[in-house]
């Protein structure tokens, strides 16, 4: 039985993450890779031109981002609006905005990661998810260099692969941020 290319699920992305999950693992299984070698797995997103992880247990789900959302009067820039998700209210934050860059412009691959959190009903606005990244603890570095946004204080290492190394953007930190916290216009 053959798949279907990922590119036909672009606009279901569930299935999308799904698909490469289970590709992710045959693959891991036809390297050869031991399956009791301690792997650490996270959500792959990207903010403008830079890719990030997020603890898979740190999101509670993935959607898309609606049309429209509606405005909150008296808050932040970053604050894009609330939306209703199954019921439930759910403040958007533009986690680009919130970190000092240009505010996002939601388009078809724009995604809203939900925090998994008790008490704090947010989702953080991002330009695009790119699926389930998973990487052997041996892997995890330190962030080096400059980055695009002003986030160091909200991540916790990094995890390099081939060229490229994906910081790990600690959702718990931002939760617990006033800066995050505060959204209403003070003035």
């Amino acid at each position: 039985m053959t798949e279907a290319p990922l590119s036909e699920l672009r606009d279901q992305p569930f299935a999308l993450l799904r698909a490469m999950e289970r590709r992710a693992r045959r693959s891991a299984g036809e390297s050869g890779a031991t399956p009791t070698a301690r792997e650490w797995v996270g959500i792959g997103f990207r903010l403008g031109g830079t890719r990030f992880l997020a603890p898979r247990d740190e999101v509670r789900e993935i959607t898309t981002c609606p049309a429209t959302l509606a405005r909150v009067p008296g808050a932040k820039d970053w604050v894009a609006g609330l939306t209703s998700i199954r019921g439930q209210l759910l403040t958007v934050v533009d986690l680009k905005a919130f970190l000092g860059g240009e505010p996002t412009v939601v388009g078809r691959d724009s995604r809203i990661l939900v925090i998994n959190h008790r008490e704090l009903g947010a989702g953080l606005l991002v330009d695009e998810i790119l699926g389930f990244r998973r990487f052997p603890d041996a892997a995890r570095t330190e962030v080096r260099g400059r980055l695009a946004l002003d986030c160091r204080r909200f991540l916790s290492g990094a995890f390099g692969q081939a060229d490229e190394t994906w910081p790990v953007f600690n959702l718990a930190a931002l939760t617990e941020s006033a800066s995050f916290l505060r959204a209403a216009n003070d003035g």
